[in-house]
Parts: C-alpha cells; sequence; structure tokens
C-alpha cells in the first residue's frame, strides 16, 4: 500500500523559509555583539571644585650655561742677559826710543808706474794726430798732381768720394792702405794706388813717443 500524507504534513515546503530566518537572527546577534557599549559606573570628579592655582606656579628660568673660559695665553719667557763686560785693553807705549833732532824724514814720493806701450800697437786716438808733409794744404796738392781718373769711370760718369784707411807707422811710412768705401769704376784702384806712394807722414804721438796710428782720409773723384 502506498503511504499517503497530507499536504499539511510536508515539512520540506517551509525549509526555506527557517533558513533564512535562522541567518538573520544570526547576523543581527553578531551585529549587535559589535556595538554593545559599556561604562564604568565610577563617579565623575568635577574639576571646578579642584583648589589648586594654577596660575602661581613658579617659572623655571632657562639654564644658561657660561661659554668656557679662552686658552691660557702662553707668555714668552724673557731671560735676562748681564750687561756686557767692558774689556780694557791696555796699550802699552814705549817712549824710550832715542829721537836726535838731526833725523830728517824723507818724503816718500809714489811715481806712477810707466804704462807699457807694445810696439805693434795701432792706436786709433792719439794725442798727436799724424800729419802729411806740408799739412792738409800740402796733401791736397800732391792729390791734384798725382791722381788720375780713371778712364772706365770717367767713360760711364762716375763720380763721388772714396774713403781710404791706412796705417801710419812710427818712422811715417804708410802700410795697410785698404777702401773703406767705394764708388767703383776703378776710382778705388786708383784711391789705394796714390796713398800707397804717398812720402812719409810726421807719425802720431802718444805721451811724446811716436806710435803706430790708424786714419781715414776721403779722395773726391769729380768731373771737370
Amino acid at each position: 500500500m502506498e503511504a499517503k500524507k497530507t499536504p499539511k504534513a510536508d515539512l520540506t515546503r517551509k525549509s526555506g523559509m527557517f533558513l533564512n530566518l535562522g541567518l538573520a537572527v544570526a547576523v543581527g546577534a553578531t551585529l549587535a555583539a559589535f556595538e554593545w557599549k559599556s561604562f564604568d559606573d565610577g563617579a565623575l570628579k568635577d574639576l571646578g571644585q579642584v583648589t589648586d592655582n594654577f596660575e602661581e606656579l613658579i617659572d623655571i628660568p632657562i639654564t644658561e650655561q657660561p661659554p668656557p673660559p679662552p686658552p691660557p695665553v702662553e707668555q714668552p719667557i724673557i731671560e735676562e742677559i748681564p750687561d756686557e763686560v767692558e774689556i780694557e785693553e791696555k796699550i802699552e807705549v814705549n817712549f824710550d826710543v832715542d829721537v836726535k833732532e838731526e833725523t830728517v824724514i824723507k818724503e816718500v814720493v809714489i811715481a806712477e808706474a810707466p804704462v807699457e806701450e807694445k810696439a805693434d800697437e795701432i792706436f786709433d786716438v792719439v794725442e798727436t794726430q799724424p800729419n802729411p808733409p806740408g799739412g792738409m794744404s800740402g796733401w791736397n796738392q800732391y792729390l791734384s798732381k798725382n791722381l788720375k781718373y780713371p778712364t772706365q769711370a770717367r767713360r760711364m760718369g762716375i763720380e763721388g768720394t772714396v774713403i781710404v784707411v791706412f796705417v801710419v807707422n812710427t818712422d811715417g811710412s804708410i802700410q795697410d792702405v785698404d777702401v773703406l768705401r767705394g764708388i767703383g769704376g776703378g776710382c778705388d784702384e786708383e784711391a789705394i794706388r796714390v796713398v800707397s806712394a804717398a812720402p812719409k807722414w810726421e807719425p802720431g804721438k802718444q805721451r811724446g813717443r811716436p806710435v803706430r796710428t790708424r786714419m781715414r782720409l776721403p779722395i773726391r773723384f769729380k768731373l771737370s
């Protein structure tokens, strides 16, 4: 036989409702537990009745530390030096020397050392200059008579002054004739020739003695 149940006796129809109801009760209990607050029953103290006067508190000054003292300065040590002892030297003077009135002291004359002059030394400047025979006028006459104008220089129209340099020896003879400044065209060679053939000069003198002297003279070539 089949068991017969009435629809009212079937409990499965309301299981969902009971489940939801149980969940709602559990959540509500959890929230109530978290929100629950408890307070102490101790009596509150009225701060208005406190007799302490906070305005009369003692002000504590700020502690000030003094700066550290400066390091000690080392004074230099001054050593006292005794005064120097003066040393007296005793100079013994012997006055027992016999001095005769007749003794004559000769005056000492210091003569200058003689200046040694080399025989081959040639002077450019001397006290007394060399002179040609008859002086400079005689020298000009000698040149006018003996100087010949070179043909090449005449043909090329060359004219000017040739400066010759030569040495007058102690006996008046002339040597080492050379051209210091020439003009060419044969004039330089003619100037050397005429000076080399010149008669002896009066030698130059230094300290009264004849010396070798270097001379420089101009010789002029001019077309007439």
